[in-house]
């Protein structure tokens, strides 16, 4: 990528963020004939997790083939660049403020941005070692996937030899793939149920490359004084540790918002899930900031964040446009259920006029656990809407959106899971 231009006063759009959804958003917005759209990256190039992706496929969606991960990104980068887009790399935002004022620090200093609209793509990190509360010494060799695939891609390093992997979500067979791509054979994965997270036929590969994946386990201790020598798990049938010998440990998914940028701010956020709270547009709390892509709603493919990515900017043109004004009265919606995971979008905005303009068309909703029975919101002791599920956790559970009328705005609706 060419040298990275200084982030200009003013623009129509601030894109925070340079991964699938923002580039995808940027590029769409460029192309509905948006003036200026400036990403705000913090790396020294755009393109987010997938960068960082030595392996494929990714590209099937955007372009019809596939690619790996830092080829798909330079796709993306390059079409947002040949649209018009302005990246600014190694720039982070480090305030967000009202009236869509940003506070930058720059490899030029410290500035301001003010924008028309702003969205947020900040995205997910993956929950590390000291928040899994895994006993044990702190030798090197332990890490996320993401830090091992930057390591491998960008730093083209080997961390170690034969680790193990925590957890079995689709990341996680990432994460085998990284290691296969660097000569890098682990020992074993290891999964806390009975089944694996992504989906079932996802452990073939895991097969194919003879990796076990031990089941109803749990790592307990990590072992070794200035690398990792071993680790220790606790099987749940037999409550035996054993102890395996390996030199490093990867710990995988487990995604969360990267909202630390939001907290600092006046935007709200779910203190359950820590996403930003939004509008089935888009709209966080204030209405010309917006959020999309993974941080919204963690986890999801790069290919499901870029097609997110478009219909935000469609919806950021439309209130470019004015033609969202008409939404300023609200319903939100929490959840009843601790199984809940999150919900979004928390909250639903009326339309003081009869033309209403499509938003997301559903609620999206994630379990903490297997769950098989109904789910309902409801308004008081009214049902608006409802439906069987027989979901497991990191699936993409959809409620239709309720329809709601004026005498609706300020309510307060709940999701209900009913077992059965």
């Amino acid at each position: 990528m060419d040298k990275s231009p200084q982030p200009p006063s003013e623009c129509d759009v601030a894109i925070i963020g340079g991964g699938p959804s923002g580039l995808a958003a940027a590029t769409e917005l460029k192309k509905l004939g948006v003036n200026s759209v400036v990403i705000l990256e913090r790396e020294a190039e755009a393109g987010g997790i997938p960068r960082h992706c030595a392996h494929s496929p990714f590209g099937m969606r955007e372009f019809k083939r596939v690619y790996n991960g830092a080829n798909y990104t330079l796709k993306l980068s390059q079409r947002a660049m040949d649209q018009g887009v302005v990246i600014c790399l190694n720039t982070s935002v480090i305030a967000l403020h009202k009236h869509t004022q940003l506070t930058l620090s720059t490899p030029h200093g410290v500035q301001t941005l003010h924008a028309k609209k702003v969205i947020i793509c900040t995205g997910i990190r993956e929950t590390p070692r000291a928040k899994r509360l895994v006993s044990g010494q702190r030798p090197l060799g332990i890490m996320t996937t993401g830090a091992l695939q930057s390591m491998i891609s960008l730093k083209h390093k080997r961390p170690f030899k034969q680790p193990i992997i925590i957890g079995t979500e689709l990341v996680s067979f990432s994460a085998l793939l990284s290691c296969r791509s660097a000569g890098i054979r682990p020992i074993a994965m290891l999964e806390k149920n009975a089944r694996i997270t992504a989906k079932y036929g996802t452990q073939i590969l895991a097969k194919v490359l003879g990796i076990p994946i031990y089941y109803e386990s749990e790592l307990s201790n990590i072992i070794g004084k200035h690398h990792v020598n071993a680790v220790d798990i606790v099987s749940k049938k037999s409550s035996f540790k054993n102890r395996l010998q390996c030199d490093g440990v990867i710990f995988t998914g487990q995604f969360i918002a990267e909202s630390s940028l939001l907290s600092m701010s006046h935007l709200k956020i779910d203190p359950h899930s820590a996403n930003p709270i939004i509008d089935q547009f888009g709209r966080c709390s204030d209405s010309d900031y917006f959020a999309t892509g993974n941080m919204t709603h963690p986890v999801e493919t790069a290919g499901y964040c870029w097609s997110n990515g478009i219909k935000t900017a469609q919806l950021v043109y439309a209130s470019l446009k004015g033609r969202l004004d008409c939404y300023q009265q609200h319903a939100r919606i929490t959840s009843a259920s601790a199984d809940i995971k999150y919900i979004i979008p928390q909250t639903i905005a009326i339309s003081s006029k009869k033309n209403e303009l499509a938003g997301i068309n559903a609620l999206q909703i994630r379990v903490n656990k297997a769950l098989k029975g109904r789910l309902s919101i409801r308004s008081g002791e009214k049902i608006l809407v409802q439906k069987n599920i027989n979901t497991l956790p990191e699936r993409r559970v959809e409620l239709a959106l309720p329809e709601l009328v004026k005498n609706d705005a300020n309510a307060s609706l709940q999701l209900y899971f009913e077992s059965g």
